[in-house]
């Protein structure tokens, strides 16, 4: 008897678990669309409500995968990749990367662009003159071989049911299904052909995941079903109750990140996870036996300019300004506008909404409210306060990088509603336990 697909969503509908043989019957139907959009929406839905267990998460995953071409890699080291779930200032990818080409890691770092409230690797990399993020296979496995590492977009062929599915989802009220969700990030990591994964999984106000218990269940099905496919596995959670860099913005973060990696620690939280995941990841490719070893191997390779000039190969080798590292100001857009934030008062940043601060850049149109939106990769926030610094007449909240005056002068109303500022004069044994908890 042929299979049907009604079939597969009427048992999914009943909460029982799928076959792997049914899995990827229906993935290849929507890769070919033989499924119409109402059984996918409908497949969705079931897997929403019923949800799927491990086996049925690795078989989603790895259909997927298989729905396009699996980029296959012969290197003298480990092929790796990242992947965070998204936040404000989030610019890890881009000391990461060639970071760890420098410890002798092969990274082809798959990125997207943003949406919503948080940024996109690819919209900060779209701010350098001539950087291509869609390269051709044949580039991406010359630049990765010959540089160590090259940051780009999600190509055509690679995991295209993802591309459908997705689609489906955003429409459907579907997409916070945590099956969904860790079928479309492994799918494309996956087919990257990769040895070594890591994940960064952001919660607090700023991310998706607001709560920590929904934040641990997202990490540990993704490195369950990783592992369970093949690609050693290992998640970090990190916090985004306030943004992870001093700026937020695309060709402002880029400067930032260019700034870390010739020496310059604006952040020490940015600084502190990059390294955090860049030795779990040295680690798990097997290139350091501790962590001591792996973080001496690190700092060396950023105290000696090698991770710098990593970056500025890939840069160069994907189109970009051979000499962006050393004059960055000449190649990124700035913003005719800029303005400071002053607080409402002289004291401390006691917290802030952290979501706000990304929706501020997003109004500035530094992001997406619709995925066919455009990028203004110039505006943005920079020397943004971090909960616990003084903040006065000497040191405004943030500046604001905007293309008009009022554009301006609304992000920064945005920015003080989002801003939480305790008086000097008051106790505040309160705001350090808050300090203390939050570390």
């Amino acid at each position: 008897m042929d299979w049907l697909p009604q079939e597969a969503i009427r048992r999914k509908r009943d909460g029982k678990a799928l076959s792997e043989s049914d899995i990827q019957r229906f993935i290849a139907g929507i890769t070919d669309c033989s499924i119409s959009e109402g059984q996918a929406a409908a497949f969705a839905m079931a897997v929403l409500l019923k949800g799927m267990n491990v086996e049925e998460r690795i078989a989603l995953a790895t259909a997927m995968r298989d729905s396009g071409r699996v980029l296959s890699w012969k290197l003298p080291g480990p092929v790796v990749d990242k992947h965070s779930t998204g936040g404000i200032g989030d610019l890890v990818s881009l000391p990461l990367a060639p970071l760890l080409a420098a410890c002798g890691c092969y990274v082809p770092m798959i990125s997207g662009r943003g949406l919503g409230h948080t940024g996109g690797t690819l919209d900060k990399l779209d701010s350098i003159p001539g950087y291509d993020s869609q390269p051709s296979l044949e580039r991406l496995y010359q630049v990765v071989a010959e540089v160590g590492c090259a940051i780009i977009g999600q190509t055509s062929d690679l995991a295209p049911a993802d591309k459908r599915l997705y689609a489906i989802r955003d429409v459907t009220a579907t997409v916070e299904s945590i099956d969904l969700i860790v079928a479309s990030i492994l799918s494309k990591k996956l087919a990257a052909g990769l040895d070594v994964l890591m994940i960064d999984v952001k919660v607090g106000n700023g991310a998706f995941m607001a709560h920590d218990e929904d934040a641990l269940a997202l990490a540990e099905s993704i490195v369950a079903v990783a592992n369970g496919a093949g690609v050693r596995t290992r998640a970090l959670i990190t916090d985004m109750s306030q943004p992870l860099a001093r700026s937020a913005g695309n060709a402002l973060e880029v400067e930032e990140a260019i700034a870390l990696l010739r020496g310059e620690v604006r952040s020490q939280r940015l600084w502190d996870v990059t390294l955090a995941l860049a030795e779990q990841t040295l680690l798990c490719a097997g290139l350091a036996s501790s962590a001591e070893q792996a973080r001496e191997r690190l700092l060396e390779a950023w105290a000696s300019g090698a991770a710098l000039q990593r970056f500025s190969q890939m840069v160069s080798a994907l189109g970009g300004p051979s000499d962006l590292v050393e004059r960055p100001q000449d190649y990124l857009p700035q913003a005719p506008v800029v303005i400071p934030v002053q607080a409402p008062r002289e004291g401390l940043v006691q917290s802030i909404d952290t979501r706000a601060v990304g929706l501020a850049v997003v109004a500035l149109g530094g992001g997406r409210r619709r995925p066919q939106d455009g990028i203004d990769t110039a505006v943005g926030l920079s020397g943004l306060a971090f909960p616990g610094e003084r903040v006065g007449p000497d040191r405004p909240l943030a500046q604001v990088h905007a293309r008009t005056r009022q554009q301006a002068e609304q992000a920064a109303a945005a920015l003080l509603n989002a801003y939480r500022v305790a008086n000097a004069a008051q106790d505040t044994r309160q705001l350090i336990s808050h300090l203390c908890l939050e570390a």
